[in-house]
């Protein structure tokens, strides 16, 4: 048997992917996330478009200076200005793009077809005179008439184009599409190096990068979270997991998969995208389980109801009560929280989740874990407690939390500046916990439960480990920050106990 042919992993997150409305990275934030790309095996990180901005093109000197082992490449169109402006970022790859379609030709670029031929002629002659790697991207390929986007593809490709990359810019096609586009291209350049850039406006970007890589594409473009304008790209995490499922005889990647979830939600941390919790592979809840059918089986034996383990792409499966449950999950989720309970307080238990949820509450860890302290009659389990905190917030002051909190026999301490006193407190507990417990804060919700200015405060936080585990917890009080600083140790503690601290 031959050895499977090698995909190539263009991560755009950077770029494309800071397209995202609303989305804007630093330098210094593009710098954390490309060492992690670079961690995560990607080959080609898309620092930006440095002719757009001063920050882009910092952004970009900055990441082809770190001696990443990924190459580095940036954006540009195809004029001598945006050229020289990736050159001079030091980048090994440009990444130059002109549209092919009509529609965009008649009304953006307002040229004829041979007046784009030319340009792509001058362009990636001028590109090849600077010794750097060229990848020419036809843009609106999906929407192009096939013989003019073979011949401005074949024009680039004789002038010294590296690499043809086929644009699906508005997520318009399907995997027949693409399949003849790859297959078309491959001919004729008597097999050029062929990527994709797929997006998903049709929900299609996944399995249209499949049918691509089984037609020959060597290469695939894509972002973390699939991220991007509109609905977004094509998700690495998806197309990786899936080729090491369904093709890993055939096709493989660099892509370390045990990193996946931590390089997903450092992403999800800086852009301000919030995953979808029904996202595959990375969602909150892709991993998760209520059903009592359900939980018996992955409790048994998790093939039942898991097309992957979790550990594969470096999460921890989490069962749920619920209306749903069965006396096995419960059971699994109590022991979870070091909870050993009888045959009958596990019956009293499953009548009070069943009762919770009929009444339609959604029945969190913490519920579940008063339910059974209310039940046994146990004292509740603590291994973080807070010993004292200052704040210190004001006119031209940077509100800043100093906190010291005690884990099993150690005094820990740290301090922290935030948005707020609230939101210094909350990662000043973060921050005193590094070196036991990386804990992300997920969910943050606060209500008044009575009237005036001196109203109790009711705190819900949702916190998660590194590995995806996540505790619930609330807290009451008129003080919001110490509602808030109580509710998140509270979390803490049931997150370490699920950890089996």
């Amino acid at each position: 048997m031959s050895a499977p042919k090698r995909i190539y992993v263009f991560d755009t997150t950077l770029r494309d992917g800071e397209q995202t409305p609303g989305v804007s990275l630093t330098p210094e934030e593009k710098v954390v996330i490309a060492r992690k790309l670079d961690e995560l095996g990607v080959d080609i990180i898309e620092a930006g478009f440095p002719a757009s901005s001063e920050g882009e093109f910092t952004a970009a000197k900055k990441l082809s200076s770190l001696g990443l082992r990924a190459k580095v490449a940036a954006l540009a169109r195809m004029n001598q200005h945006d050229i020289d402006a990736a050159l001079n970022a030091g980048v090994n790859r440009v990444h130059t793009f002109i549209a092919t379609s009509d529609i965009h030709l008649k009304y953006k670029l307002n040229k004829s077809r041979d007046e784009v031929l030319g340009i792509i002629r001058d362009n990636i002659n001028y590109l090849r005179s600077k010794k750097v790697e060229i990848e020419f991207s036809a843009e609106d390929s999906t929407r192009s008439e096939k013989e003019y986007l073979l011949k401005a593809f074949r024009t680039a490709y004789d002038e010294g184009a590296n690499v043809l990359d086929i644009a699906d810019t508005v997520g318009i096609a399907n995997p027949n599409l693409i399949r003849d586009l790859v297959t078309s291209l491959k001919q004729a350049t008597d097999g050029a190096f062929v990527s994709v850039h797929l997006h998903n406006d049709l929900g299609l970007a996944t399995a249209n990068t499949l049918a691509a890589i089984e037609a020959g594409a060597d290469q695939f473009h894509g972002t973390i979270n699939g991220i991007g304008e509109r609905a977004g790209n094509a998700s690495i995490e998806e197309i990786a997991v899936a080729l090491s499922v369904f093709y890993k005889d055939r096709f493989q990647t660099g892509i370390n998969l045990g990193k996946i979830y931590e390089v997903s939600r450092l992403v999800e941390e800086l852009t301000g995208v919030t995953i979808s919790k029904n996202k595959p592979i990375v969602g909150e809840n892709a991993f998760g389980h209520e059903s009592g059918i359900h939980t018996h089986g992955i409790i048994r034996n998790p093939a039942t109801y898991e097309p992957i383990s979790p550990e594969m792409v470096g999460r921890k499966r989490w069962l749920m009560a619920g209306k749903h449950a069965g006396s096995h999950g419960v059971q699994a989720q109590l022991k979870e929280m070091g909870i050993e309970v009888t045959k009958e307080q596990l019956e009293e238990i499953l009548k009070e989740v069943k009762k919770l949820g009929d009444m339609g509450k959604q029945v969190t860890d913490e519920d579940l874990y008063a339910i059974a302290i209310a039940v046994t009659g146990m004292a509740p389990q603590r291994l973080v407690d807070l010993i004292g905190i200052v704040t210190v917030t004001g006119t031209n002051v940077l509100p800043t939390a100093s906190i010291k909190i005690k884990f099993k026999d150690r005094i820990l301490e740290s301090a922290s500046t935030g948005i707020g006193p609230v939101d210094a407190s909350l990662k000043a507990i973060q921050r005193s916990l590094e070196g036991v417990l990386k804990v992300y804060l997920r969910e943050y919700g606060i209500k008044a439960i009575t009237g005036g200015s001196d109203a109790l405060a009711h705190v819900m936080v949702r916190v998660e480990d590194e590995e995806g585990r996540s505790a619930s917890a609330t807290a009451t009080g008129p003080d919001i920050v110490m509602a808030s600083v109580n509710a998140m140790v509270d979390g803490i503690n049931k997150l370490l106990l699920k950890r089996g601290a």
